[in-house]
This record gives structure tokens, C-alpha cells and sequence, in this order.
């Protein structure tokens, strides 16, 4: 790491001398490099600014070959990030480029890129026959361009057979994910061949993803020794070249090929030794969280067995039973009781996937079947029978037993169990590449269906179907029509399905005579509550055996099942549908979009990586519809949570166990035995027959598919609406409100068209759990452990017009883009009217603005735009000059925030090139994009030409003297600029800013000035005490400014000597001390003109709060905010400055965070009344970036963990102190007492005090170390740069 860091570190030094220096050359080069090591890191987002930093400065300086790195790089880097729009934008500029440039290279790498790409798209999709037809297409050009350059190297030292070879990988997964692994197998073994021949290395990490890859293909034929060999050949070479995530994700292979044959404390000491390489990286917690969850599967899976083995016992007790029974009255019972033993037994043995066990129980059920002459039931284990065959691969024989059930179901008239067999028999056709006579079987089974008129079998078979068409035969045409009939017959209302599917006249006698005498294990569902998860009210309604007649003759009427599980295996892309609860509507569960997210790139393999190979992180799977069908009754859903979803063996399509009964089970004949490493979570999607009421309660209630992830499903009258658990519950700061915003958000985008329209969305008043009102998100978190057992009501109170979102989804529409929820978020809120659009931190870059830019372009008039803290760039201020010209608005004022972006120089010509923003452009913030001394002609034109500009903030924009002289010489006495930012920025001379003070003292209007993190030198200083004698300032922004106690004293009394009436001053990390703050608690004039004041950073120490417990007291403070952060107060500081509040009926706002340890105190003295308070004054390492900080370090930041104290401790004084001066300060609207070592016992009795007299609108953000307690209305956790003077 150090070693990483060091290199890291160079490279930076490389790229800011070539920087200063001017070489563009060597400065893209660098940003490159840079970019290259922070990826190989993890560290995606920061790569991406490095790369677009080389990018930039390729286009605007050097010629166009020099694109072609970056363009590779991005391309990369975006397809990581899984921005496939934006990879596919860079990667074919690159392809272009090197066509252009007749690079046989570049072109095959670019190939690479883009079959890798098209790869990831058709792994995620349900129906994407352009994304598979072209991950073919540029897979194979990649492999041709290859072999040809291996061949024919362009230079002596060129020899591209690694890059042959690992095109060799990428097709041969395509293949594996097309569901093809003999073909696999052949392609990946050929590329082993081809090293062997060419003599490569043997630890080389192309054959490391070669043996990965055929490790997971091994495994897929069940061929465990050939599987071992290669998975702990991959372990090796990536253990021996050091390569720790591919060794993490070897060791979780080896773990998966324990767990399916279930070996599983070998598993688990697998996992275990995954899990220790991947803590040992960094930017893994991905990874960890899937091998904890592999983990646990594991565990439960343990479960599942012993389960089994105690119903095993159970059956042998049957068994002997049975032979007492035989010619008795009870014969009839006992088989009925071991029937239903071995129901559950099938249902414990699919679930781990012990296949052979399968077999065995399904045949002693055949025999069971037979002699109660029960043909249903004899027709179900021939099935399970033909399962059992085809999960071991043996194709035949599954055949054979699955035509067997097929004739039994024909010859008893049972259309539904015909159509479901031929499903079946399709699959196994289809696995044996008789791919026409699979497509046979499907076509079959959907006229079945449709005579049947089973809609939820017609949706399986069409589903089947299409992937024929477009997987085996690639047929374009068919599968598209097919795909529509999919959709049209999906649109049809699911009540209407659910009524049409019940079939009365079909129903085995036998089925309600077994259910009752089962081990206690049985009742379990057959299997462990964390690997299915169903709820069946079926069962209250089935008489036990003991209301039967034991008389009743053995031979009964032959008729088909109520609940006799019909085993179908479905096609390979495969959703769950599953009956709803009472109202008998259906819901459609399908793969979140969450679980298929997977580390992308470990797939394939492109010439720059050191490691690529099957994904072991998540599996990128789809699920077909296949249709939890019941016969008779409406079960509870039952949402199986996937055991076997592999950490490792990624295949696309899997197959599913369907049963009658409407229990689905997944049971893949490729994927038999995966463990979800990502998590198979299900969202539960609706219909579009969403209702047109205004008013009224809607009910939410928690489902779940595991603990770990929840959601929460608001179900309005018959519609539902899905919000996700994890997408709130880990957040800092969200609060209630915030869930309310996207509750009516979510409502809005379910309204059909003709209801959007109007623009108008729901006010949702409160949510309630019974009588209660539901007040902070941690409710939510409480009942988390109901598990959907518990319902709360949300109601909706008004609507509110909302024109802007309406322009904006419907410009999503027809860009077929998905809209932003943080958007949609920021532009419902209340506060704000549609001329107000404030969309910061909302993730968007420069294509997924496009919509929104769009609804401004129809919008046509708004008064500010905060694009703040995004991924955008130069386009996105061309298409925003395009705007706000088309708009036509010549007056009225504008604030333009693009502060933390991407924005080059260039941005600013384009508001150069926009007349209208002459008179229009009144705050301008373009702080914290990398502008450079390119801007300084800009900036220029902008301060002399926008006559209405009055706040301009260039802060953090990496410009020097030079672009402030030029600053500087564009102001005249005509400006009405009143503020200006300028801090942060290096270098810059001490009378660069002398003449800027200067000019700045002629302007009539001014009052604002930042120059936080400039140097200041005493002359500096002195020409800002002679301005601050004349200028009326409001604002004074000085921190990290180093000018010292003698500076800061100077500068406050001229500040009140002049003309300074109120005022906001930051003197933070300026190197005051006490004395400071006891001068100015002294004088009167002083006290009373200062509205905020920030001293963090200074050591004012304990004798410090003594001044400033006085100056809070006295009458003429007027101080509204107080920021006293890392000021080494100590706990009797903190505690002074809290009591003194009791008589301040001014101060709203207190910052003492960082002043006071508990933790050292208490360790250092555990019994002592008086804790040394001395403790706390700790110096800090400083920051390379923030060297002014050195004037006046704070305390050390890597607070311990705070220990449990007693309650007669010391520390539990000071508590009750401070927390009866916290009740006495009413005045207090923002209290912040971070990182202070206070436990969360302690953290609720000061919220206890807060809350007390503060009623009804007390709020709390406690989280690790972090305690804001604060009112409503106010915000707690509000960026520096965000926030307005």
C-alpha cells in the first residue's frame, strides 16, 4: 500500500510539473496514469475525474490521435460504473479513431470493449437481441483482429498472443451465458491449448481467467474433478502474481463447488478465506457483503439438512408403522402420512439441490402413489423423477420419466399437467441442443394452455418460446412478435388471470388426507424460513387425519390435485409471478435491478487487465415468467429467496421449479447450487390500473425476501407501490418528509397518462402504524422485524401542481429514459416554486441531463438553476445556452449554481455567447470546477458585460494571480457586484489581492468577501483593514487565512470602527486564542455587530470559554450563529458555554464539535469526578492540501469507541449537566455535538433534553459520532460551499 501510494504520488508531482510547465502532452499522459492506478484501486469515481482531466485536455490540444487512449480508458471505466450509454459513447469514438488511424491495435481492443459491453447489456435484459447480436459481432472481430496481428505483428517487439487468448475467454463465456458449455468448454480449453503451444508462462493471468472460466463450466456439467482442478489452478496464479481479488473470487469458486455437493464446512472455510483476502483490499465491501451473505446461506442451508435428516428418521418410523398397518383399516392413513413425508422431503432436497436424494424420494413416492392408485399423484413423482435425471444431466432418462408423467396427465384428461410436462420436455430437449424439437414442445404446451385457457402456462410457454427464437435461432422477426404477445398478455388485469385459472373439476381425494401427522420440522415449509419464505393459508383450510374415515377403500376415484406440486422446469430467462393475497390479484416478482449489479468487467477479458473472469460477485440472471398457478385457492405469495444464485457461475438464463400450488422454486440445471453473492432480491411490480382517487388511507406494508433486505409496498386501493428498504435506511440524514417525497413521487409515475398530464402530485400528510403517527425513519427500522406482519397507513392531504416534473417524466418517456429519483425528489419540494430549480447532488452527468434540459426548453421561464455537486461538463453548458436562449426572457434575475462539476474554461463562453444573460445573470458560482488561468478572458468578459451580476464565486477553480489581476482590472465604479469569492486558489500574490482590495473599495455596492485559504501577508492585511474603515461589510470570510491573533484584533476594530453595522465573520484556523475572543467579549461595539462568528480551528482553550460564556451573557450580543469546532475547549468549556445559553435569547445556532474526548477522560480516569480536561488538546496531523491548518490544530479526529459508562461515573455528570443546560437554552434552533465520545445512551438523554422543550419540532441526526439536534425547518448536515450568505 505504501509502495501504491508513493507511486500514486509521483504521478501527481509528474502531472502538476507538466501542468505548470505547459507540456499538454505529458500532462494528459499523466492524467491517464493516474486515472489507470486509482481504477486498478477501486477507486472508480476519482479515476473518472483524472480521465476526463486527460480527455479534456486531448480534445482541446493535441492532435486527435491522442484521443485514443482515453477514449479506451473511459470506456472502460464508465462500463464499470455500469453507465452503458456512456461506455458505448466512448468505445465506439474509440473504434472510430482507430479506424481512422488504421490501427490494427486499437481496433481489436476497442472490439473487445464493445462486445463487452453489448455483453453486460444482454446479461441484464429480458428480450435484447441487438445487444447479443453485437457482443457476438465485435467479439468475433476481436478474436479475427487478433489472429491476425498475432500473425502479422506491426512491430518486432508486438506480439499480441496474450490478447488472442483472451479472446479466446470472452467468447467462450458468451457461450457459457448463451447457455451452450460444451461449446464453452471447447473454446476455453482451446485457449488453454494455444498457451500451452506458445509456451506461455504458467503463471500468467490469462490463464488464470481460463481456469477460472472453466472451473464455473466444469461445474455446470457437474463434473467436480475437472471443476477442483481448474478453480484451485486459478487460486495459485493469482496467489503467486499477486492478484487478491481474483484469489478472493477463486476461493468463493471452490466455496459454490462444496456447497453444491453439499459439502458445506468446506464451503464455509472457503468463504471464510475469501472473506480474509477481501477485508484485506480495499473498496471491497461489495464483495464482503456478498461472501457474508454466501455466508449465510450456507448456514441455512446446514439448516435445511439437518431438517431433512430428522424427517428421514420420521419416515423410517412410518415405514415400520407401515408394515404393522398392512391389511389394517390404518394402511390407507399410513401411506397418506408417508406421502406427505416425503413431499417434504422433495421440497427440503430441491432447495440444497441434493439432487440424488431427489431421485430417491421421488421414487419411493412413485411406489407410495401407486399403491394408494392414485394417478395424479403417480403423475407428480414421475415428474419430480424426470427432475432429478435432468438436474444430473442425464438427458435421457429425464426424457424418458417426463413422457411417462405426460401420458398419465393426457389419459386422466389433465390439460394443465400436460402443458407443464411439455415445458419440461422442452428444457431437456433444449439442454441436449435438439433445439427444434425443443421449440416443438414449447409451441405444444401453449396450445394446451390456451385450450386449457391457462394464461399463466400460455406466459410460460410464449416466454420459452421467444428464447428459441432468439437465443437458438435468431430469429429477430419472431421473437419481437412474440415478445409482444408476452407483453399484451402481462397487461391483462391478474384478477381476472386468477379467476379464469381455477379448475374445479380436477381434484385428488387424497391430497387433504395428508397433512396431518408430520414431524414438527415438516410444518416449516420444507425448508429454512431465510431460503423460502411462504406463507400458505392453504393449509388452515385441510382437515387433518384424524376427521378421515380409516375405512375408506385404498382404490378411489382417479382425479387430478388441488395441491399436488407439478414440478416444471422453466426456459432460462425466468420471473416469478406469484399469486397476491386475498383480493386474488397477481404480482409480478421480478430480479431487482439491485442484485443483478455485479463488479463488472471480471467477465471478459481486453488486453490492458490484469484480471477478468467470471464475476463471482453477482450473478447476472433472469427470471421468466412463470406462474405460481393455483387450481383452487388464492395461497399467500411465497417469495423464494435463491439459494443457489451463484457468487460465481454468472449464467443468464436459469430454470425454475414451478409448482402447482403455487410455490415456485428455483431449480437450474446450470445454476443448480449457486449462492447469490449480490443478494436475490424481488420487486414487486404492478399493473398499470391505478386508481383516481384523491383522497383516503392507503396501506403499506413490509415485505421481505431475506432480513437483510426489505421493502416497503405501498398498496393503494388494488395498485401497489414499491419503495426500496435499503435505499433509505442506510442514509445519515433522510428524514420521514423525505420518504413522504418519494411515496408521491413514486404515486405520480404510476398515474396513467391522461392523470400525469395535470402535473399534479399527492401532499401525503402523515404516515401512521395504528393510532400512531410514524415520526422518524427509525420506526421504520423497528419493524423491520415484523416481516410484513405489520400494516401502516399513509394518507394523502391535497395535491400540488407540479408543472416541471410533468415536462420532465414526459421527456423521460420519449428519450426512453428512466427518470432520477433524487430529481424527481428535489423538484417536488415545497419550499420551492417551478422557478426555482435546484437539482443538486443528484448524480447527473451530461447524457442523463438531457430530459431534464429538455422540460427547461419547454419550461421556458425560471429564475434559478443549482446544478451543483454533479458529473457535468462543457456539453451540458452548451445545451443550457441553447435553453436559456430559446427562452427569449430578457429580464428578470437569474442565479445560475454550477459549483462542483466538471466544467472547463470553456463553460464560461458560452454564457459570453448568451446576450440575454447581459441583463438577466445576477449571482453566478462556478466554484469548484477545474476552470484554470484559461478562464481569466472570460471571466473578464463576463463582469463587464453582465451589468446585473452581483455575486460571482470562484473558489477551488485552480486559477492564479494572473486570472485575478484580469478580475480585478474588469471592475469599475459602475458595477454592482455586492460579493466575491475567490478562495482557495493558488498561487496567488499578496498584491495581486492588494489591487483587488483596491478596486474593490471604489465599488458602490460591495459587502462580501471570501478569501478562505489565501495566504495573507501583513501588507494584505493592512489594505483589508484600511477597506474594512470604508466598506459597510456584511460578510468576512478569512478562514485558514494564517493572519494571526495581531491581524484579527486589527481587523475587527476597523471593521467597527468603520462602517460595519451587522456582520458574519470567519476567523477559522487563523491562529486566534484566547485573547481574542477576551478582547472582543470586552467591547461593547464589538458584541453587538456580530451576527455569526466562526472560530473553529483556533486554540481558545478553556480560559477562552471563559470570555465567551461571558460575552453570551452579556445583553448587547447580538450573535445568531456560533461555530466553535475543534477549539480544544474541553468538557468544563463545552459545559460553560451550554449553561450561559439559559440567559442568551439570541443565539439559534452552536457548533462545539471536536472539543471534548469522554472516551480518553474515562479511560484515563474511570472513577474520577473531574476528568482531566487537558486531554482533549491534541494536535492533528495536517492535511497537504490545507497547510494553513498547522496555524491552529484542533483535536485528533480518530475518536475510539465510546465506552459504556456507569451511571454514577464521572462522565455521567457531565451528561446531567450538559443536558439541563440544553433544556434551559430554548432559544437553540441547531445544536452540534460531534465526535465527542459520547455514547448512544448518552446521545438520547441530551435528544431527551432537547425534545423536552423544544415540543413537537425537535429533530435529531445521531449517527456513529455524529450528533446534530435541531428544529424543524432547519437543516443539520448542509455542505460549506452550500451554504448562502
Amino acid at each position: 500500500m505504501a509502495r501504491e501510494e508513493a507511486q500514486l504520488s509521483a504521478a501527481k508531482k509528474s502531472y502538476r510539473n507538466a501542468k505548470a510547465t505547459g507540456n499538454h502532452e505529458e500532462e494528459a499522459r499523466w492524467a491517464n496514469v493516474i486515472g489507470d492506478m486509482l481504477k486498478k484501486r477501486g477507486e472508480y469515481v476519482e479515476a473518472l475525474k483524472w480521465l476526463r482531466i486527460d480527455y479534456d485536455v486531448s480534445v482541446k490540444y493535441l492532435p486527435q490521435k491522442h484521443c485514443l487512449p482515453t477514449c479506451q480508458s473511459l470506456g472502460e471505466l464508465y462500463l464499470r460504473l455500469e453507465f452503458y450509454k456512456d461506455a458505448l459513447l466512448y468505445q465506439k469514438k474509440h473504434l472510430e479513431l482507430a479506424e481512422d488511424a488504421n490501427n490494427l491495435i486499437e481496433q481489436q481492443r476497442a472490439n473487445t470493449q464493445l462486445g463487452r459491453t453489448y455483453h453486460e447489456m444482454f446479461l441484464r435484459s429480458d428480450d435484447d437481441h441487438y445487444s447479443v447480436q453485437n457482443a457476438k459481432k465485435y467479439f468475433k472481430s476481436a478474436m479475427k483482429l487478433a489472429q491476425i496481428i498475432k500473425e502479422n505483428p506491426p512491430t518486432k517487439n508486438c506480439s499480441f498472443l496474450k490478447e488472442y487468448i483472451d479472446a479466446h475467454n470472452n467468447i467462450g463465456m458468451l457461450e457459457f451465458d448463451l447457455d451452450n458449455p460444451e461449446e464453452a468448454r471447447k473454446i476455453l480449453t482451446k485457449g488453454l491449448e494455444i498457451c500451452d503451444e506458445e509456451e506461455v508462462m504458467a503463471d500468467d493471468d490469462g490463464r488464470s481467467r481460463l481456469h477460472h472460466n472453466l472451473g464455473n463450466v466444469y461445474m455446470e456439467l457437474r463434473m467436480w474433478d475437472n471443476a477442483r482442478e481448474h478453480i484451485e489452478k486459478d487460486i495459485m496464479i493469482c496467489k503467486r502474481i499477486g492478484h487478491c481479488q481474483g484469489e478472493a473470487k477463486g476461493y468463493i469458486n471452490l466455496g459454490e463447488l462444496h456447497y453444491r455437493i453439499q459439502k458445506y464446512e468446506e464451503a464455509l472455510l472457503c468463504y471464510q478465506k475469501a472473506r480474509e483476502l477481501a477485508k484485506s483490499m480495499e473498496d471491497e465491501d461489495a464483495l464482503l457483503r456478498q461472501i457474508d451473505q454466501n455466508i449465510e446461506i450456507v448456514n441455512e442451508a446446514i439448516k435445511v439438512m439437518d431438517g431433512l435428516k430428522k424427517e428421514e428418521q420420521n419416515l423410517k418410523k412410518l415405514t415400520r408403522d407401515m408394515a404393522i398397518t398392512r391389511g389394517t383399516p390404518r394402511e390407507r392413513k399410513c401411506l397418506l402420512q408417508q406421502n406427505a413425508s416425503l413431499d417434504c422431503l422433495i421440497e427440503k432436497s430441491r432447495t440444497i439441490f441434493a439432487w440424488l436424494k431427489l431421485l430417491e424420494f421421488a421414487k419411493r413416492k412413485k411406489i407410495i402413489a401407486s399403491e394408494l392408485c392414485d394417478q395424479e399423484k403417480l403423475s407428480d413423482s414421475l415428474l419430480v423423477i424426470g427432475e432429478s435425471y435432468q438436474k444430473l444431466r442425464k438427458f435421457k432418462k429425464a426424457l424418458k420419466w417426463y413422457m411417462k408423467s405426460w401420458e398419465i396427465y393426457k389419459s386422466i384428461g389433465n390439460l394443465e399437467g400436460q402443458a407443464l410436462t411439455k415445458i419440461n420436455v422442452g428444457d431437456v430437449l433444449d439442454s441436449d441442443n435438439n433445439w427444434e424439437g425443443a421449440l416443438d414442445a414449447f409451441e405444444e404446451s401453449y396450445r394446451l394452455a390456451v385450450e386449457a385457457n391457462l394464461p399463466s402456462v400460455q406466459l410460460m410457454a410464449l416466454e420459452n418460446m421467444h428464447y428459441s427464437h432468439m437465443i437458438r435461432f435468431d430469429n429477430v422477426e419472431e421473437a419481437r412478435r412474440l415478445q409482444l404477445r408476452i407483453d399484451k398478455l402481462k397487461q391483462s388485469k391478474y384478477k381476472d388471470l386468477q379467476t379464469e385459472n381455477v379448475a374445479e373439476d380436477h381434484c385428488s381425494e387424497s391430497d387433504t388426507e395428508g397433512s396431518g401427522h408430520l414431524s414438527d420440522n415438516m410444518c416449516n415449509a420444507c425448508g429454512s424460513s431465510e431460503i423460502r419464505k411462504c406463507n400458505s393459508s392453504k393449509s388452515q383450510s385441510l382437515p387433518s387425519l384424524e376427521d378421515l374415515n380409516d375405512e375408506e377403500p385404498i382404490i378411489s376415484l382417479i382425479s387430478s390435485t388441488k395441491a399436488s406440486p407439478k414440478t416444471v422446469i422453466g426456459r432460462k430467462r425466468v420471473r416469478l409471478v406469484l399469486s397476491d393475497d386475498e383480493d386474488g390479484m397477481y404480482d409480478e416478482v421480478q430480479c431487482s435491478k439491485s442484485w443483478s449489479k455485479k463488479l463488472p468487467l471480471e467477465d471478459v477479458a481486453t488486453s490492458d487487465e490484469l484480471k477478468s473472469k467470471r464475476n463471482t460477485a453477482s450473478p447476472a440472471r433472469k427470471f421468466q415468467d412463470v406462474s405460481a398457478y393455483t387450481s383452487n385457492h388464492i395461497t399467500r405469495s411465497c417469495n423464494p429467496v435463491n439459494i443457489e444464485q451463484s457468487s460465481s457461475s454468472c449464467k443468464s438464463r436459469t430454470l425454475n421449479v414451478v409448482t402447482q400450488n403455487g410455490r415456485g422454486f428455483r431449480a437450474s440445471s446450470s445454476e443448480e447450487g449457486s449462492i447469490a453473492a449480490s443478494g436475490s432480491k424481488c420487486d414487486i411490480g404492478v399493473p398499470e390500473n391505478l386508481v383516481n382517487k384523491n383522497h383516503g388511507a392507503h396501506l403499506i406494508f413490509l415485505t421481505s425476501d431475506d432480513e437483510n433486505n426489505q421493502c416497503i409496498t405501498v398498496k393503494i386501493d388494488k395498485d401497489l407501490i414499491h419503495l426500496d428498504n435499503g435505499s433509505f435506511m442506510d442514509s445519515e440524514k433522510l428524514s420521514i418528509e423525505s420518504v413522504k417525497v418519494e411515496l408521491a413521487c413514486l404515486y405520480y409515475l404510476r398515474l396513467p397518462m391522461e392523470r400525469r398530464s395535470e402535473g399534479l402530485l399527492p401532499i401525503i400528510q402523515n404516515i401512521k402504524c395504528g393510532e400512531s403517527v410514524i415520526q422518524s425513519v427509525e420506526t421504520f427500522q423497528k419493524l423491520k422485524q415484523d416481516m410484513g406482519k405489520v400494516l401502516v397507513e399513509a394518507f394523502i392531504d391535497g395535491w400540488v401542481q407540479k408543472r416541471l416534473i410533468k415536462l420532465y417524466t414526459d421527456c423521460c418517456y420519449k428519450l426512453s429514459e428512466t427518470p432520477n429519483m433524487k430529481l424527481l425528489k428535489k423538484l417536488y419540494d415545497l419550499e420551492f416554486s417551478d422557478d426555482e430549480v435546484t437539482v443538486s447532488e443528484c448524480e447527473l452527468q451530461d447524457l442523463s441531463i438531457a430530459p431534464l434540459l429538455n422540460a427547461l426548453y419547454a419550461h421556458k421561464t425560471f429564475a434559478m438553476l443549482d446544478l451543483s455537486h454533479n458529473l457535468l461538463g462543457n456539453g451540458t453548458m452548451e445545451k443550457l445556452q441553447h435553453v436559456l436562449t430559446s427562452s427569449g426572457q430578457n429580464y428578470g434575475g437569474l442565479t445560475l449554481d454550477l459549483h462542483s462539476n466538471l466544467f472547463g474554461p470553456t463553460s464560461l463562453f458560452q454564457i459570453c455567447e448568451c446576450p440575454l444573460l447581459f441583463s438577466r445573470l445576477e449571482v453566478l458560482n462556478i466554484s469548484g470546477n477545474r476552470l484554470t488561468d484559461a478562464c481569466a478572458s472570460y471571466l473578464s468578459t463576463i463582469l463587464e458585460n453582465c451589468k446585473a451580476l452581483c455575486s460571482l464565486s470562484i473558489e477551488r477553480c485552480s486559477i492564479t494571480s494572473r486570472t485575478i489581476q484580469k478580475v480585478s482590472d474588469a471592475l469599475n465604479a459602475s458595477s454592482v457586484l455586492e460579493q466575491l469569492c475567490i478562495g482557495h486558489n493558488n498561487p496567488i500574490s499578496g498584491s495581486t489581492i492588494a489591487d483587488l482590495l483596491s478596486k474593490l473599495g471604489t465599488l458602490k455596492r460591495f459587502s462580501k468577501l471570501n478569501l478562505n485559504g489565501l495566504k495573507l501577508s501583513k501588507s494584505v492585511v493592512d489594505s483589508l483593514c484600511q477597506l474594512a474603515a470604508t466598506l459597510p461589510f456584511s460578510v468576512l470570510s478569512l478562514g485558514e487565512t494564517g493572519i494571526g491573533i495581531d491581524g484579527a484584533l486589527r481587523l475587527t476594530e476597523s471593521l467597527f470602527n468603520g462602517t460595519a453595522e451587522f456582520l458574519k465573520l470567519d476567523l477559522s484556523y487563523c491562529g486566534v486564542t484566547s485573547n481574542y475572543v477576551l478582547k472582543l467579549s470586552t467591547v461593547s461595539s464589538m458584541i453587538c455587530g456580530i451576527l455569526e462568528l466562526n472560530l473553529s480551528g483556533n486554540p481558545i482553550m478553556q480560559e477562552g470559554s471563559l470570555a465567551l460564556s461571558s460575552m453570551l451573557l452579556n445583553s448587547q450580543c447580538c450573535l445568531k450563529t456560533l461555530v466553535l469546532q475543534k477549539c480544544q475547549l474541553g468538557t468544563a468549556g463545552v459545559l460553560r458555554i451550554m449553561q450561559a445559553l439559559s440567559g442568551n435569547g439570541f443565539l439559534e445556532e452552536l457548533n462545539l464539535a471536536d472539543n471534548a474526548n469522554l472516551d480518553r477522560q474515562n479511560s484515563a480516569q474511570p472513577g474520577s469526578c473531574n476528568a482531566n480536561t487537558n486531554l482533549d488538546g491534541l494536535e492533528v496531523a495536517d492535511s497537504e492540501d490545507d497547510e494553513v491548518r498547522a496555524a491552529a490544530s484542533g483535536l485528533d479526529d480518530n475518536h475510539t469507541r465510546p465506552c459504556q459508562r456507569n451511571s454514577s461515573s464521572s462522565g455521567c455528570q457531565f451528561i446531567q449537566g450538559l443536558s439541563s443546560a440544553i433544556d434551559m437554552a430554548k432559544n437553540l434552533r441547531l445544536l452540534d455535538l460531534s465526535n465527542t465520545g459520547f455514547s448512544t445512551q448518552d446521545a438520547d438523554i441530551l435528544y431527551s433534553s432537547w425534545s423536552g422543550s423544544r415540543f413537537g419540532s425537535a429533530q435529531r441526526h445521531i449517527k456513529d459520532q455524529i450528533i446534530h439536534l435541531f428544529v424543524e425547518g432547519i437543516k443539520c448536515c448542509v455542505k460549506p460551499c452550500c451554504r448562502k450568505d
